[in-house]
């Protein structure tokens, strides 16, 4: 077992994908280890918002999203009774250099690995690796994993080991054993695709209804209709409810624990209930975080996306700031060649500002506005939306979110061609 320069990356997601990526355009050698035998698409629908667009286009990656995934053009949000509350454009519609992308969590992973096959090496990406524990040294650190029948694999030595494992981190969970349970918001959530009519603008992001009668997240995924002339609608309902399960991306959902919530749904651009009835995939998830950590840094070791800030998924956010996570850190290791240095430059740079993203997702999401709209109307239907919050409040609910999240045209640095 000789030591080497390689950064050790735990987990083939599309923060430890990226991460490959941005090391290998660095000059930096890695290797990636994933626990699933095969790394294929999971999940359902995401949003590449313009922040983490700018970095994948920066490793050539736009154009092969672009032709499979929606380019976004507007997000509108609607009450539960169909009532328009605001429209506003988004990505390059909203005058951004960069656009938003509605797509499939399977299609972005796929589009990274490939990228990652071509330009690193098939022969560096392990599959059914799975880490169990890091140990490290002045002179490196070393990897312990099993395989599939929780054999013994070779210890790997590294420069660094970089924890990309997800919600249910083997690193993180070495380096604060006693952290305990995921916070849980009270919101529990059903996730699903349905083929289905194009909608709106046929790249239109909807929010719709609030959380104690029942919210909607609707939005279409793929760029390609099928014979029939559909699109892959992702669709996610919540409201609250005191019971829930441990969190688990791919745990299969029941239609009759929430569809009661949505069966009057019908607009007369969709009928919800008839959507959620039709979908091919079901997923249940409680909206649940853990409280930002004090440090993720610890010599050569250090986290990543969920391994290091598991956030509310509200904000299409999550993805967005492990690839964001990603271009810091390999950028901080071609700076200083020290690994420990390094990591706690990353983390200077990447804690803070997660750990606020963390916590403006619990209380004032972007989708914000249709609380005050139910909270003002008594979620009953209003005769003009003037007479309940100005276009000026709501464009300030939604660009507050913007800026803290770090993708307000300011903060890109746009051109800003509204």
């Amino acid at each position: 077992m000789k030591a080497n320069s390689d950064i050790l990356i735990i987990g083939g997601g599309i923060g430890g994908l990226t991460l490959a990526l941005t090391l290998h355009r660095a000059g930096v050698p890695c290797r990636v280890y994933e626990l699933q035998p095969e790394i294929k698409g999971l999940g359902l629908g995401i949003n590449i918002l313009p922040h983490a667009t700018k970095e994948l286009a920066a490793l050539g990656l736009e154009d092969a999203l672009a032709a499979i995934a929606v380019t976004t053009r507007e997000a509108a949000f609607y009450t539960r009774h169909g009532q328009l509350v605001y429209t506003e454009p988004l990505g390059r519609y909203a005058g951004y250099d960069w656009p938003q992308f509605s797509i499939h969590r399977g299609d972005l992973q796929a589009v990274l690995l490939e990228a990652c096959r071509k330009r690193i090496g098939a022969e560096r990406i392990h599959t059914g690796w799975r880490c169990v524990r890091a140990e490290q040294d002045g002179n490196g650190v070393t990897v312990h994993f099993t395989g599939a029948a929780e054999e013994a694999l070779p210890p790997q030595r590294g420069a660094a080991a970089i924890s990309c494992d997800g919600i249910h981190s083997v690193i993180r969970k070495q380096l604060y054993p006693d952290e305990g349970a995921p916070i849980y918001s009270g919101v529990n959530m059903w996730r699903g695709v349905t083929w289905w009519r194009a909608f709106l603008t046929e790249a239109t992001f909807v929010r719709a209804g609030w959380l104690e009668s029942g919210k909607m997240i609707i939005y279409p995924i793929r760029n390609r209709k099928d014979a029939r002339g559909r699109q892959l609608v992702s669709w996610v309902g919540e409201f609250y409810t005191p019971k829930y399960k441990r969190r688990d991306w791919n745990r299969a959902g029941e239609l009759k624990d929430f569809i009661h919530m949505f069966e009057d749904w019908k607009f007369d651009w969709l009928d919800v209930p008839a959507m959620i009835r039709n979908a091919e995939t079901i997923l249940e998830y409680p909206m649940v975080d853990q409280e930002p950590l004090p440090r993720w840094s610890f010599g050569r070791i250090t986290l990543l996306g969920d391994a290091a800030h598991p956030m509310v998924p509200r904000g299409s956010n999550g993805a967005g700031q492990a690839i964001l996570d990603a271009v810091a850190l390999a950028e901080c290791l071609v700076e200083d060649p020290d690994p420990p240095r390094a990591l706690k430059q990353y983390e200077a740079r990447r804690l803070e500002a997660t750990a606020r993203i963390v916590r403006m997702n619990r209380h004032n999401p972007p989708d914000a506005i249709l609380r005050e709209v139910y909270q003002r109307t008594g979620d009953r239907p209003f005769r003009s939306i003037e007479d309940v919050i100005s276009r000026e409040e709501m464009a300030a609910l939604t660009g507050s979110y913007a800026r803290v999240a770090g993708y307000d045209k300011e903060t890109l640095g746009s051109a800003g061609k509204a």
